[in-house]
């Protein structure tokens, strides 16, 4: 059993981001509204390769972290 957090700041770890909550934040303001409505998250052009693999299969294997990447997909389209 997976017992691992699956959050935002655990994602953005994942990502090889910067995960505080500020960090996060500031992201999200920088890249907000950057995504068209037929753009999937992992099309982001601020992506690099191994991001954007990790983001399309977190969605296609419907794997933990299908739901924040969700969640940030939603934050960066608002």
């Amino acid at each position: 059993m997976d017992t691992a957090t699956h959050d935002l700041n655990t994602l953005f770890d994942q990502l090889g981001l910067a995960s505080s909550d500020p960090d996060i934040e500031e992201f999200i303001h920088q890249h907000g509204g950057t995504l068209t409505d037929s753009m999937h998250l992992h099309q982001a052009p601020f992506w690099n390769e191994s991001q954007a693999r990790f983001l399309a299969e977190a969605v296609r294997e419907d794997a933990e972290w299908a739901e924040t990447v969700d969640t940030l997909s939603a934050l960066l389209r608002h």
